[in-house]
């Protein structure tokens, strides 16, 4: 039999912590969800014009960090803020990952699937699953990002109702560069951020540090 425990002396290698790349959506953002409390009718997050209440949102551009994943909040409460999910192609920063984070709800619990593009041409789908940003439990098992003390009407601001974001994730199986995802024409779906995380060192032929170098997988 073979001994695999660590001699003595020796310390047992520590995993290296996981990287972490935004994804910009600037670009894509179509439609308004967090309002301010004398904006209440800009509102669009649902066909109810429901909205978030920006006061209880992070500020635009903060980090926000969730189950240990950072994320770059978007601006609310002035404009666009978040991307309702109808086809558009998201491109993302060059590179191998093992994992698409997303900050996001649904005006329902929704599942639909997204397309991952890679770089070799080689195109799959997995399941991206979004539950209610209404007042309701975590259907899919995501992790509760945010969630406000009221919820915003049209005309009027509801104490003791919440509206919920949630933290999602999508694994990339293949170990070939990403390139993009094709979102879901699936307009109950809204994206806030996306972040990519990189595998462990090592683990895709090349320590991470030499991928970001050269900007491709080997």
């Amino acid at each position: 039999m073979t001994d695999t425990s660590t001699p003595p002396g020796t310390s047992t290698p520590q995993a290296s912590a996981p990287r972490y790349r935004a994804v910009e959506l600037a670009a894509h953002r179509n439609n308004r969800a967090a309002t301010r409390v004398h904006t209440t009718g800009a509102g669009g997050f649902n066909v109810w014009r429901n909205s978030f209440p920006a006061e209880h949102l992070p500020p635009g551009g903060s980090e926000v960090e969730v189950g240990g994943v950072p994320f770059s909040f978007p601006p609310v409460g002035e404009g666009d803020d978040n991307v309702r999910c109808d086809g558009q192609f998201v491109e993302v920063p060059a590179g191998r990952y093992d994992w698409i984070h997303l900050l996001a709800a649904a005006e329902r619990r929704t599942e639909d699937t997204v397309e991952l593009h890679y770089a070799d041409g080689s195109v799959d789908s997995e399941w991206l699953r979004v539950s209610d940003f209404w007042s309701a439990p975590a259907w899919f098992g995501e992790l509760p990002a945010l969630r406000t003390p009221v919820m915003h009407y049209p005309y009027h601001v509801q104490p003791g109702l919440s509206a919920h974001l949630w933290a999602q994730r999508v694994p990339v199986p293949r170990r070939t560069a990403l390139a993009g995802l094709r979102l879901p024409r699936n307009i109950a779906v809204h994206l806030f951020a996306a972040t990519v995380q990189e595998p462990p060192p090592g683990t895709a032929g090349l320590p991470a540090t030499h991928r970001e170098e050269d900007g491709r997988d080997h």
